[in-house]
């Protein structure tokens, strides 16, 4: 890739970042038109995209954004109010601006006619002559995101004295100016006329302006498109070599002052042969005004910050490098096991002591690591704004999404593959869940339904939580349907949270008639297989005419976890530790069985107990002691029998391959301090293969007990 596609491709990123940012303030601008912070974002946003779309030769794009731009710029002004169709077209045009970005990549083609009338019902909107276009300028700024630190440009704006005649305030463009970023301004009085001759209606002021903004060159230039024919107007970026070279020494005040021709170099020698602060003593010796002295401190102190921020930004890392260096990661974790029991086993002091710093470091290093892809779940909530609100009107409903705990941390690989699951949940909440506005206000409830979206960290997982006020789940319903399909026998009595399991299972609807949005049985099935596939859990709460709840559970990273290993005949399984309650030996008095299950009594409450030698037909024979571990899975408690319990150890998972993915009780592997391989058990996977022969004992029980009766 050569420098030019290299610079595209940033752009399209940064483009990506700012299309996202458009549809949530406009989305915000819905609730809130009055939110004249959030009307600046979004006008910034667009004006961003027209400059940087431009620079790259994406005319396109840039002449799509100005029309979207000018009827901001009169929403900003006050003379447009937000309107539904003002929402709509932002909306539509941030869709087809995604298209354009990334037309040539497989079958993405732009709908030309559609865009065209995006932009006459712009132009509709907005139908006063439209302010012409200041001319590209020479060194064209490099586009920056709204997020980042921004550049700092030195400003001089030194306008004509007829400035006042054109009806021209400079006080409105340095306010323009302060609202695109930090601003220090400082007036120069040097061409001020005495009193006696000064004309009130002429301008003999200028000012020097320092602006640190992440808007970039057009933005300040757009400010200054009024009265560049009668000003001078020098606009210089300050800070590109400090953000290049953060620890390049910090600019001199003599240094500066050279530089923006304020001061000869031979006016400076004499000053600096004074031990004494350059400034005051060329403010004294009157070689400069105190204003062209004060603007250069402020300056100075400008460029010093900006090389503090530059120091400290972030840095944009392609996944597939965060990937390999997990992976690296993974297998330092590995062999540092190794070693340190090489070192344990050999018991040579002089070998411990370096292995035990060597274990330190490991540690430290893979939570630095885990945590740099560590992403606020927020980025994936903010994109079902967008989905509840055109959802809800394309089924004429009243619907509002709140989110809660958008800085909770997930892993950047959960966060990829949760996005699907959630669209399906949110859509059923929206179809099935939210009333028409008409029976909610039957039912005394608000016209306005309610989906609560929320994120919070309990223990080593993520609580992710789709709660609504809707109608709940209908258990009747659900029963029947799954009996008239064959899912379950026709005589089942099932419990509710049975009944819940039974929405999960593939091709199961309750729709009587298929749409759009749903009714083919497609979707909660992917739903529960996908959470499966990232070892999480789904626990669902409903309850008839106040709403359902339903629960994710899913860990915070899939690349190391911290588990139990376990010890059953010859082989060591791994039990994830964010779901052990606790171990216990389990002695006589502890075993009981009843109706063919396998029991054991937890602090005087029976709890189910499955043993992983017969989930793994393990021969025989038992200890004379096992060890059973207490798990919770969503609300289920069951206990692990095993051989031995042998301590904590921290995972690093490796997947199984192709040839394992119906291994039902297993969820990947990890390679053990000496070598060996020892499985990490699905839990979920071990409770259902659990149910299903005890199904099967329990139906052979029964037709054992018919036998016998007749």
């Amino acid at each position: 890739m050569d420098g030019v596609d290299r610079h595209l491709e940033t752009f399209r990123q940064e483009a990506d970042e700012l299309l996202g940012e458009i549809e949530a303030v406009i989305l915000l601008i819905e609730e809130n038109p009055d939110d004249d912070d959030a009307i600046n974002r979004l006008f910034r946003a667009v004006h961003t995209l027209k400059g940087s779309g431009g620079m790259f030769g994406l005319t396109d794009i840039a002449n799509f954004s100005h029309g979207l731009e000018s009827v901001l710029d009169k929403v900003r002004g006050k003379q447009l109010a937000v309107s539904h169709e003002l929402i709509d077209l932002t909306l539509a045009y941030r869709d087809q601006v995604g298209v354009m970005l990334h037309v040539g990549e497989g079958d993405v083609a732009v709908d030309v006619a559609l865009v065209e009338d995006i932009k006459r019902r712009l132009k509709a909107l907005c139908p006063t002559p439209e302010r012409i276009e200041p001319p590209p300028p020479s060194q064209p700024a490099r586009p920056v995101s709204s997020d980042g630190p921004g550049i700092t440009y030195r400003i001089r704006f030194a306008p004509q004295p007829v400035l006042f005649g054109t009806g021209t305030d400079p006080a409105l463009l340095l306010r323009e100016l302060r609202e695109l970023g930090e601003c220090s301004v400082t007036a120069h009085f040097d061409e001020v006329p005495a009193l006696e001759l000064a004309d009130p209606e002429d301008c003999h002021l200028a000012w020097d302006i320092v602006l640190t903004t992440a808007a970039g060159l057009d933005a300040i230039r757009d400010v200054f498109v009024f009265v560049e024919d009668i000003s001078k107007i020098d606009i210089a970026d300050i800070s590109s070599d400090i953000v290049l070279d953060p620890d390049a020494p910090q600019p001199r005040l003599g240094d500066i002052l050279l530089q923006r021709g304020d001061l000869a170099t031979a006016d400076l020698h004499a000053p600096l042969s004074q031990q004494s602060r350059l400034g005051e003593l060329l403010v004294d010796s009157g070689t400069l005004s105190s204003a062209k002295v004060s603007s250069a401190l402020s300056e100075q102190q400008a460029v010093a910050k900006q090389q503090v921020a530059a120091k400290n930004d972030s840095v944009r890392v392609p996944s597939d490098k965060l990937d390999a260096l997990i992976n690296l990661l993974g297998e330092l974790v590995t062999n540092q096991a190794r070693l340190s029991q090489i070192a344990r086993n050999t018991g040579d002091m002089v070998l411990a002591a370096p292995v035990e710093e060597a274990d330190r470091l490991t540690d430290e290093l893979r939570d630095i690591v885990l945590n740099i892809r560590m992403m606020p779940i927020g980025t994936t909530f903010s994109r079902f704004k967008r989905l509840v609100r055109d959802l809800s009107g394309e089924l004429d409903k009243q619907i509002e999404l709140v989110t809660e705990g958008a800085e909770t941390e997930l892993d950047k690989t959960v966060i990829d593959r949760l996005g699907d699951p959630l669209v399906h949940l949110i859509r059923n909440s929206i179809d099935h869940g939210i009333e028409h506005p008409d029976e909610r206000t039957r039912a005394g409830k608000p016209a306005k339904g309610t989906i609560r979206l929320t994120a919070a960290h309990k223990g080593a997982c993520v609580v992710i939580s789709i709660i609504d006020d809707g109608w709940g789940l209908d258990t009747a319903a659900i029963l029947k349907k799954a009996k008239d399909k064959g899912l379950v026998a026709a005589d089942a009595d099932l419990s509710e949270k049975e009944i819940f399991s039974l929405i999960f299972l593939p091709g199961f609807s309750t729709a009587t008639t298929v749409t759009d949005v749903s009714g083919r049985g497609v979707g909660m099935d992917v739903v529960k297989r996908e959470i499966d596939s990232l070892r999480g859990t789904i626990d669902i709460h409903s309850e008839r005419g106040v709403g359902t709840r339903i629960d994710l559970s899913l860990p915070l990273t899939l690349a190391i976890i911290e588990g139990l290993l376990v010890h059953v005949a010859e082989d060591r399984y791994v039990i994830p530790l964010s779901a052990i309650e606790e171990c216990l030996e389990l002695t006589h008095d502890r075993f009981a069985t009843s109706g063919g299950r396998n029991v054991i009594q937890v602090r005087g409450v029976p709890v189910p107990l499955v043993r992983l030698r017969d989930v793994f037909s393990l021969p025989d024979p038992r200890p004379s002691l096992e060890q059973a571990v207490v798990v919770n899975v969503g609300d289920l408690r069951v206990g692990l029998a095993v051989d031995e319990v042998i301590g904590n150890h921290q995972t690093v998972i490796k997947s199984l391959g192709k040839l394992y993915r119906k291994a039902d009780c297993i969820s990947g592997a990890t390679i053990m301090g000496d070598g060996n391989v020892a499985l990490i058990l699905d839990l979920a996977g071990i409770i259902r293969s659990a149910r299903s022969d005890e199904s099967v004992v329990i139906a052979r029980n029964a037709q054992a007990r018919r036998s016998i009766m007749a």
